[in-house]
């Protein structure tokens, strides 16, 4: 193995102890092929960041460490019900939000606050309080690692799911996201049935517009989140699991007010809530810890990637023993922990 020698732990929000064999920021499409064809002739497979905020690596990588970082923001067409726009991969995700509610581009406020890039948001098909990316992606453009052709998916090609999409599949590390195609509607419809959202809304003497919808999930990712700058976390580390509907039946039998949500394919269940019924809740060792505020949320006090992983395989054997349920984690996991 060649001789890691890339510091990556200001690359990610939790800010493990980690190196690469490479890395390159790149800000357009000739840099970028050119390090793809730089990386190809060393035989050094290709690991792409946005800001790090939904990845681990839980030890040093023999791979070239890549950033696209190029932005900008285009109208590509426009009429009195919609706009169609092309945002580059490097574009910050809650900028972009914050911009298109002030135009009057309507869809993406209950998506504000999430940490990341546009290009990264593709991945997971981002999702909060009742909305998810999917439904106002037109297509993803991308560049080919393997020989640096240039790719154009639609919205079926990316085979979105829930937090799940052909980038964490079929094409995981195989493309570099470049830009997003987005629709969004001049006619605000906000989405408010969500019941944390409803709560934070409720008692008001008009129907909440967008700007309503946004600064409530600001404030509520504020106040239910930590920081990453502040407290390094990599945001929710596992996904909400799905249950068949007698399993979820179950459950709430045996469980009285366990939280359950409806799902394509039966129900969701609240990860974080059952985290903290099993007592991880502000659970600590090693450098890491489960944040007391939040279940969902793992943090480093300066432990490494090989704690973070420990403590998360005990936290999915427990909620397991006790719930019978998988917990998978969200992050994407890179390196061979120590």
């Amino acid at each position: 193995m060649a001789s890691a020698a890339e510091d990556l732990s200001a690359l990610t929000t939790l800010e493990l102890p980690a190196k690469a064999t490479a890395r390159r920021d790149v800000a357009d499409l000739p840099a970028l092929r050119e390090a793809l064809d730089v990386a190809r002739a060393a035989g050094l497979p290709v690991i792409v960041l946005g800001e790090g905020s939904n990845v681990v690596f839980a030890g040093d990588v023999e791979a070239l460490v890549l950033r696209y970082t190029a932005t900008g923001r285009t109208v590509l067409a426009e009429d009195d019900e919609s706009v169609t726009l092309r945002v580059a991969a490097g574009e910050h995700w809650h900028s972009l939000v914050a911009w298109c509610l002030e135009q009057g581009y309507h869809g993406f406020e209950n998506l504000a606050l999430i940490p990341g890039t546009v290009g990264a948001a593709p991945i997971q098909n981002i999702g909060a309080y009742g909305v998810e990316l999917a439904p106002f992606v037109e297509a993803v453009h991308a560049v080919r690692i393997a020989d640096g052709e240039s790719l154009v998916l639609s919205r079926s090609d990316c085979a979105f799911g829930y937090r799940d999409s052909v980038f964490k599949g079929a094409l995981r590390d195989a493309v570099v996201i470049t830009a997003v195609d987005f629709r969004l509607q001049r006619t605000a419809a906000p989405v408010t049935d969500y019941p944390t959202l409803r709560e934070a809304l409720a008692g008001r003497a008009q129907a909440p517009g967008p700007r309503d919808v946004f600064d409530a999930v600001v404030a509520l990712r504020r106040a239910r989140l930590p920081d990453p700058a502040t407290t390094p976390n990599a945001g929710s580390f596992f996904k909400n699991p799905v249950v068949d509907t007698a399993t979820a039946d179950e459950l709430a039998r045996r469980y009285p007010g366990m939280p359950q949500f409806e799902a394509p394919g039966g129900r969701k269940l609240a990860a974080g809530w059952l985290i903290e019924q099993c007592g991880w809740r502000g659970v600590e060792g090693e450098g890491v810890a489960v944040h007391p505020g939040h279940a969902l949320v793992l943090v480093s006090h300066g432990g490494d990637g090989r704690a973070l992983l420990a403590l998360a395989r005990r936290i999915q054997a427990s909620v397991a023993e006790t719930f019978g349920c998988h917990l998978e984690i969200e992050p994407r996991v890179y390196g061979v922990a120590a």
